[in-house]
């Protein structure tokens, strides 16, 4: 039964029609653009905001600088020239007479709250209104500076005048010191004229620049000492130490701007620049900040953005009504077209005829789905005999497939019975070295279970610790060149036990599967028996050749074993060593040195040295091997070559490796020692290199 949706015109009117979605856009998009808008006005009129009032804040603080420094440099001048007066050096000048000249000063610059004259004795011989004539001022540093050829002081508070003069605005009275030295008649030096300059200056400074521009927001100036301490700015910070990022860049002779936050917790806009002298005047070091709070520099900024957000809405409400309008328009022929489209599907038989008025596109769309419900009645029919022919076919697949996975199955158990079955350890290793299976006789022979093998590195389970480097470069190479000698060889090796046992394996190793899914399948049997027969007689092909590359090599197998110990190798070589030669079994000799070398580190203590040494004396060659161990136990040294159970940790070896120089016509001796350890010396006859 085909069964088909029905759609009353009550049902339909509570839908969101397609007018109503084209007014919803035109809605969103104005919403959308008018916020866009707004962020982008922002952003840009805060940068440029905060870029026109940062610099102008810069200019107010280099503005003050420069008057500061101006000013500073202008009493400086005067003071200098009053000292270079001769009707004030000159002692027959009756006293009132250069109190008078002092008073004129004085009133000339108002800001002089002190101007006298000393002795070199440090009294004050006169002052402008006669304060502490007869006092000794020697002590106080305005003198003992002037005398030094530093004319000009920081701000400091009144000590001797604070009695004298009153205070301002209810604070104690500070000064900027100005004294030169002065010279009678004759030339020589005769005393110090000081002047002790207002900090009320520097105030009326700040005010006639910042004053001016307060009416825009609360803008505060600061004037902060070379040691950071604020002499002038806001009541809560003076006299405090600041070191705001403003103070350093200005400290470092920069003029401009930065948003930061002070330790009130507001953060501002300020404005930085440093004095610099000027003239003959050095400078004080001072540095003016000027900042004012983010809030009032971005208030334009919130104005503009609640202008635009009111302006976008007016323009959504505007929008959303035209959008309404052109939307009925739009999509009335659409809802006459989709009403038929829906008769047609319940069965009726009707045929979509637009309006002559309608639009272009309404008119195609009809004629398309005329011609698509023809296509679609007759595709339908065709399309249940293909839904019949496709669920044969399925069916036939799946049963074909569950054949194949059977047959898999039982392949893949077969495999496994065999591999298990085997009488040879099967090892399979991934192309990182990783165990992947293990099987029974594995288990057997090497002391490790199955699920303690599988996921470790193969060398560090069965390979002895002098071919785990080796191991580790084949297996490498053969990552990146895909090539491995052993491959399809039956080779034979040497594996450890669970226990650290030395096994003699017949091996062979092939490789199975492709790409990244490619293993290594490996079969090994023990030949350990057959091996304790070729013992009896090892076979010893010897070329002369030089010792050294054969040491080094036996040392590189050989170092995993010390750091794992902590111990030091250290290696002793003849001046001559590359030159020294012997007619040797290379590989043969090689295992001698690493069993002698493993022995030392083995019976050495943590943090100390094995020593190998390498030299030559008349027409032998001598290697020793030297540890730092407690020594060979009395009861075992007349029997360390011996071939006994009893001194299995390193008899079976050390008698192998007797036989090995004997057989290269040489001699291995050893000299112990309790608690000094123990020295092995191998002496074979020395040969000349071709």
């Amino acid at each position: 039964m085909d069964i088909r949706p029905v759609s009353s015109p009550a049902m339909r009117r509570r839908r969101r029609g397609l007018g109503a979605w084209l007014a919803l856009a035109f809605s969103s998009m104005t919403v959308v653009l008018t916020l866009l808008l707004v962020a982008v006005v922002e952003r840009a009129s805060t940068e440029q905001v905060k870029d026109s009032i940062g610099h102008g804040l810069a200019e107010l603080a280099l503005q003050t600088a420069d008057k500061l420094d101006s000013g500073m440099a202008e009493r400086y001048r005067e003071v200098g020239l009053m000292a270079g007066r001769r009707d004030l050096r000159d002692p027959a000048v009756p006293k009132d007479e250069r109190r008078r000249m002092l008073a004129d000063m004085q009133r000339t610059y108002g800001y002089y709250d002190w101007i006298g004259l000393a002795g070199l004795d440090g009294r004050v011989i006169v002052e402008a209104r006669g304060l502490l004539e007869g006092a000794d001022v020697s002590a106080r540093p305005w003198f003992s500076k002037a005398l030094d050829n530093v004319h000009v002081g920081d701000v400091h508070e009144a000590v001797k005048l604070a009695k004298l003069l009153p205070g301002l605005n209810g604070e104690p009275r500070r000064f900027v010191d100005v004294a030169f030295p002065y010279t009678d008649l004759a030339g020589k030096r005769a005393g110090v004229l000081g002047a002790h300059l207002s900090w009320q200056w520097a105030q009326d400074v700040e005010r006639s620049i910042i004053a001016p521009v307060e009416s825009r927001g609360r803008v505060q100036a600061l004037i902060v000492g070379r040691d950071g301490e604020v002499l002038l700015g806001p009541r809560a910070l003076q006299g405090d130490t600041i070191a705001p990022d403003s103070l350093r860049l200005a400290q470092g002779k920069h003029t401009g701007y930065v948003v930061e936050r002070w330790d009130d917790g507001a953060t501002y806009l300020v404005g930085y620049a440093a004095t610099a002298g000027r003239g003959a005047y050095p400078g004080l070091g001072w540095t003016v900040l000027v900042r004012q709070n983010i809030e009032d520099a971005y208030r334009p900024v919130r104005r503009l953005r609640e202008q635009a957000l009111w302006s976008g809405a007016a323009l959504a409400v505007l929008f959303s009504v035209a959008g309404l309008v052109l939307a009925r328009r739009i999509t009335r022929p659409l809802g006459a077209l989709a009403e038929s489209a829906e008769r047609m599907g319940r069965g009726e038989t009707v045929a979509l005829v637009p309006a002559a008025r309608d639009y272009h596109e309404v008119q195609a769309l009809s004629g398309s789905l005329n011609r698509l419900m023809t296509d679609l009645l007759a595709e339908r029919a065709a399309l249940r005999d293909l839904n019949a022919s496709l669920e044969r076919r399925v069916e036939e697949r799946t049963r074909d497939l569950e054949r194949a996975l059977a047959a898999v199955q039982a392949s893949e158990q077969r495999i496994n019975a065999i591999v298990e079955a085997a009488q040879d350890a099967f090892v399979a290793v991934d192309r990182r070295g990783l165990v992947l299976d293990w099987n029974g006789a594995a288990e057997r022979m090497l002391g490790w279970r199955r699920q303690d093998a599988v996921g470790w590195p193969l060398s560090e389970l069965v390979l002895p610790e002098r071919y785990r480097a080796s191991f580790a470069q084949a297996l490498h190479a053969f990552n990146h060149s895909g090539h491995l000698d052993l491959l399809g060889r039956r080779l034979e090796r040497t594996v450890i036990d669970r226990q650290g046992r030395e096994i003699t394996v017949e091996m062979t190793a092939t490789l199975a599967g492709a790409g990244d899914d490619a293993f290594f399948s490996v079969f090994m049997h023990d030949i350990a028996e057959r091996k304790r027969r070729e013992a009896g007689a090892t076979a010893v092909v010897r070329t002369a050749q030089p010792l050294l590359p054969v040491l080094e090599r036996a040392l590189t197998a050989m170092e995993g074993k010390a750091r794992e110990g902590d111990v030091i190798l250290r290696r002793v070589w003849h001046p001559d060593a590359r030159h020294i030669a012997a007619a040797i079994d290379p590989d043969r000799m090689e295992q001698v040195l690493c069993n002698l070398v493993s022995n030392a580190i083995k019976f050495t203590p943590r943090y100390r040295a094995v020593t190998v040494d390498l030299a030559r004396a008349g027409g032998k060659v001598s290697l020793h091997v030297q540890d730092e161990g407690p020594g060979i136990a009395p009861d075992l040294q007349d029997r360390i070559f011996a071939r006994s159970e009893e001194t299995s940790s390193s008899g079976l070896g050390l008698a192998l490796s007797k036989t090995i120089i004997e057989e290269h016509g040489g001699t291995i001796s050893y000299t112990t020692a309790a608690g000094k350890g123990t020295r092995f010396l191998i002496e074979l006859p020395a040969a000349a290199l071709a």
